[in-house]
């Protein structure tokens, strides 16, 4: 079962890596046509296109991390250095993320808006110290395979 469950969630992050590309890149089509529903959009259509664009970049990042680090699940070798380097990473992208989003408020503030900053934030923290947890697994590990 649990086998079942990790190759799923590699496909779907596959599915969203690939869909998020292709979102990324039509954001200049996709906020005109939603400009015409919401005036904000077109209002500060420049601003917007600039922000989800590195916002879009950032996120399509943390999918390449982890996409990276269920590839070492699926080879039954997750405690690797590469990982912690992932984890950390993505840390830093989740709290940059945050940081973009916190550029919105200053042109369209609503609840969701506030709700996406604690979540990249505390997506940041938790990959930060996952990182850490990993860091300490893999030195175990290192250690107990010299001792063998």
């Amino acid at each position: 079962m649990g086998n079942k469950l990790t190759r799923f969630t590699k496909l779907m992050l596959d599915v969203m890596f690939y869909a998020g590309i292709v979102v990324t890149l039509t954001l200049p089509v996709s906020v005109k046509i939603y400009g015409q529903i919401n005036s904000y959009f077109a209002q500060y259509y420049v601003h917007m296109i600039i922000m989800f664009g590195i916002s879009g970049i950032l996120a399509e990042l943390i999918l390449y991390e982890l996409r990276r680090i269920f590839r070492t699940v699926l080879e039954n070798d997750c405690f690797v250095r590469a990982n912690v380097k992932s984890l950390n990473r993505m840390g830093t992208y989740s709290f940059l993320i945050a940081l973009v989003t916190v550029g919105r408020l200053f042109l369209y503030l609503t609840p969701a808006v506030m709700i996406i900053i604690l979540v990249f934030v505390i997506a940041g923290l938790f990959s930060k110290v996952l990182s850490q947890v990993f860091d300490r697994a893999v030195a175990y590990k290192i250690e107990n395979d010299l001792t063998i």
